[in-house]
C-alpha cells in the first residue's frame, strides 16, 4: 500500500507558513511517502506549490488534489500538466474535480450545470494535447476552435506526453462511474471502509465500460492519523471539520460530501448537521456529528487501533492511504507519519507472507 500526504486547503496561505510545509514534505519523502497532493479551494492554487516542491524533492509524486475544471480552460490545464511533468522529471499527476456550485459560480463566475459532461470533454481535450494532437474538438460544452471567429485548431509546441496519469475527485454515483471509465485513479473523500459499497460498485461499473477492472485503478482514501489514549479528545477535535464538510462544502441544495455520507449509512446525521450549520448553529452542528463517523473516517487511538484501521482500508480495496498526521508542530506530525508508515509496511510484509 502506498502513502499520500497533502498540503493546502480552504485556509491555505492565511498563516504564511509555506516554508514549514515545504520542510514537512521534504522530510515526508525521506520517510517513504509516495504522493503529495495540493488542495485548491479558495486559498492557494494547486499548481504553484507543486512547482516549488518539484525543485525541493526528488522522488515523491506531485499531484493536484484537485485542479478545478472551472478555473482553467482545458488547453491551459493540459499546458500546465505538460509543463509540470517536464520540470519534475515526470513525477506530476493531474488531479481534476468539478468542485461545487458555490465555488464554480460564486468564485469562478462559471456555470455549474452538467459538470460530468464538462469533465468528460475536458479529459478528451487534455488527452488530445498529451498525445501531441491538434486541439480540435466538437463537444456539447467545449468547442475548439471557437466557431464563428478567426481561431484555428492549434497543436501545443510542447512535446506530447501520454504518460501523465489523470486522477479524479468524485463522489456522486454517476461521477464515480465516469472515474472508473476514464481515470487512472480516484481521490476519495467522505469514505469509510465499513461502507465501501457506497463507492466501489460505481467505480467498478465504469471500469467495466472501458474494459478494465476496478483493481486497475489507484484508489486513494484515508483521513487524519493520531496516536494516543485520549480518543475522546481526538474525536472532539475533528468534529468541527466533519461538520464543515457536511454543512459548508456546497449549498443547501447541492453538497456532494453530504450526499456521500448519506449513502454511507449516515443519512439522519448528515441531514441534521447540515440543517444546524445552515441555520448558523455551528457548535451544535459539530456536537451532532456521531463519534463513530469520526472514527470510521480517520485513524485514531492506540497503535493497535490504528493498525486495525489500516487493515480495514487495505481489505476494502484501497491501494494508497492518504494521511493527515496530527501533532502540535511539524516534528510531532512527522513522528506520527513515520509511525503510521511503519505500520503500513508491517502489514504489507505480513500480507506477502
Amino acid at each position: 500500500m502506498q502513502i499520500a500526504i497533502g498540503v493546502g486547503g480552504a485556509a491555505s496561505g492565511r498563516e504564511r507558513d509555506w516554508e514549514s510545509q515545504v520542510e514537512f514534505v521534504v522530510e515526508a519523502e525521506k520517510l517513504g511517502a509516495d504522493f503529495v497532493w495540493t488542495a485548491e479551494a479558495w486559498g492557494q492554487d494547486a499548481v504553484t506549490p507543486l512547482a516549488f516542491l518539484a525543485a525541493r524533492t526528488s522522488r515523491i509524486r506531485l499531484g493536484t488534489g484537485i485542479m478545478q475544471l472551472s478555473a482553467r480552460t482545458p488547453s491551459m490545464t493540459a499546458m500546465t500538466a505538460l509543463t509540470m511533468a517536464a520540470i519534475s522529471n515526470d513525477r506530476f499527476v493531474l488531479g481534476l474535480g468539478a468542485s461545487g456550485p458555490q465555488v464554480v459560480e460564486g468564485l469562478q463566475g462559471q456555470p455549474f450545470a452538467r459538470p460530468l459532461q464538462r469533465m468528460r470533454e475536458t479529459i478528451d481535450v487534455v488527452r488530445l494535447a498529451f498525445a501531441g494532437e491538434k486541439l480540435q474538438y466538437e463537444g456539447k460544452q467545449i468547442r475548439l476552435p471557437r466557431p464563428g471567429g478567426e481561431g484555428k485548431a492549434l497543436r501545443l509546441s510542447q512535446p506530447g506526453n501520454d504518460k501523465i496519469p489523470i486522477y479524479l475527485a468524485t463522489l456522486s454515483p454517476k461521477a464515480l462511474e465516469l472515474t472508473g471509465e476514464l481515470a487512472d485513479g480516484w481521490l476519495g473523500t467522505s469514505f469509510t471502509p465499513e461502507h465501501a459499497e457506497a463507492f466501489t460498485p460505481h467505480l467498478a461499473a465504469g471500469a467495466e465500460k472501458a474494459g478494465k477492472r476496478v483493481e486497475d485503478l489507484d484508489l486513494q482514501v484515508g483521513g487524519s492519523v493520531e496516536f494516543g489514549d485520549d480518543v475522546e479528545r481526538m474525536i472532539a477535535a475533528r468534529k468541527p471539520g466533519v461538520a464543515f464538510s457536511l454543512g459548508a462544502m456546497g449549498s443547501g441544495k447541492t453538497n456532494f460530501y453530504n450526499d456521500a455520507y448519506k449513502r454511507g449509512g449516515y443519512a439522519d446525521a448528515a441531514t441534521e448537521v447540515q440543517r444546524l450549520w445552515l441555520d448558523g448553529k455551528r457548535e451544535q452542528a459539530a456536537e451532532r456529528v456521531p463519534d463513530d463517523m469520526v472514527l470510521q473516517t480517520n485513524l485514531l487511538g492506540s497503535e493497535d487501533m490504528v493498525r486495525e484501521r489500516i487493515r480495514k482500508y487495505r481489505d476494502c480495496g484501497a491501494t494508497t492511504l492518504r494521511l493527515a498526521p496530527g501533532g502540535r508542530d511539524s516534528t510531532a506530525r512527522l513522528d506520527t507519519l513515520g509511525r503510521a508508515i511503519a505500520l503500513v509496511r508491517q502489514l504489507d510484509a505480513e500480507a506477502k507472507g
